[in-house]
């Protein structure tokens, strides 16, 4: 077969003529002649496979640099950039859905005056926090009150008071009122707030690059919790008696088990288990997962950081806060347990529990 004209490989390629010229300007599909006299484009036969790949790349949405990038690779490798890419794309489409989701639960609540035979709840709650067995000092800081709950795990030279700045720079929660219908835009301006904490903070020290801090949070609001999550502490809810991490970690493993390249099991013992992606600091990426949470009286919620979730297991942990009365018991358990697996890093432990309000 010899070469096709720009129309007939359009067709064949389901690539408009107009798309493949502007492949050819950017060097993504070049033809194979172009007629030096009449200027039109010739596409030898071969090259469908490439054009077919571009299209459906296309379809994915791919980004036409990063097309270029896959069709520079042998099969296998052409593979897994796509199914990195789509796990890119799956995270991205989850961020967004936890953010339509806390904004439809958020503007569909009605609570002008609560139905008469709906219960007042609150919290309960205690924060305790430990340098480990390890450590020469503690970076994290852990925060408890009647409306904000708190953890940060600070991290570089001036970890220890750029964590404690991140919560701090919160505390006005706890008394200020939120306005009907301003709930994002409070949680916006607190991370706002605990971003510029962290920044001065860094900027004193001497190296300014290396100073951050994770910050996990919750705001109880009456009825829900308003959860603002940035780095890889935890935030367990136990219902029910069944345990579930209702925050993702945001780690370098994390994501490449998110891809694909690592299993569970090969993420836990990874070298670098613990570099993060999203942190609050200076050049950090701050981005925070924000979500709403409906409570139910007898949830009892836990906010930690890594010192507690890399080194007990998952089912210990729901023991725990199955097994405990008072929240205070509960964090003292979690701390001992974690310091009875070494205690390598610091361990911070929130534990609120939503409780109906005496009248």
């Amino acid at each position: 077969m010899g070469l096709l004209t720009i129309g007939a490989f359009a067709k064949a390629s389901r690539l408009s003529p107009k798309a493949l010229r502007l492949y050819d300007e950017l060097g993504l599909l070049p033809p194979a002649r172009v007629d030096p006299v009449t200027g039109y484009r010739l596409y030898a036969p071969e090259q469908l496979e490439q054009a077919r790949l571009v299209a459906w790349l296309r379809r994915l949405g791919m980004p036409l640099a990063r097309i270029r990038h896959v069709c520079t690779l042998e099969a296998g490798p052409a593979a897994q950039e796509v199914r990195t890419y789509w796990a890119q794309v799956e995270a991205e489409t989850a961020a967004r859905r936890d953010l339509a989701s806390f904004l439809i639960g958020h503007l569909s609540w009605k609570d002008p005056a609560m139905p008469p035979n709906t219960k007042p709840l609150g919290i309960r709650y205690a924060a305790l926090s430990d340098k480990g067995l390890v450590r020469e000092s503690n970076q994290d800081t852990a925060y408890a009150g009647s409306r904000l709950l708190a953890v940060a795990d600070g991290f570089g030279p001036q970890g220890a008071p750029a964590g404690a700045a991140a919560v701090d720079a919160l505390k006005y929660l706890e008394t200020d009122s939120i306005p009907a219908g301003g709930l994002l835009n409070v949680l916006e301006d607190a991370i706002d707030r605990a971003g510029q904490a962290v920044r001065g903070i860094a900027g004193t020290g001497p190296s300014p690059e290396e100073a951050g801090t994770t910050l996990t949070a919750m705001l109880w609001t009456g009825s829900q919790l308003a959860l603002v999550h940035i780095g890889d502490s935890r935030v367990y809810l136990l219902r029910d008696g069944e345990l579930f991490q209702i925050t993702q970690d945001h780690t370098m493993v994390q994501s490449m088990v998110d891809e694909g390249r690592l299993s569970p099991e090969e993420a836990a013992s990874h070298p670098q288990r613990s570099l993060l992606i999203r942190a609050l600091g200076r050049g950090a990426d701050g981005t925070p997962d924000v979500r709403l949470h409906d409570a139910r009286q007898g949830d009892r919620y836990l906010l930690c950081s890594d010192g507690l979730s890399t080194v007990v297991p998952a089912e210990e942990i729901r023991r725990v806060l199955t097994g405990t009365g008072e929240p205070e018991q509960a964090t003292r358990e979690l701390i001992a347990l974690a310091n009875g697996s070494g205690g390598p890093d610091n361990t911070s432990c929130v534990v609120a529990d939503i409780v109906e309000l005496q009248q």
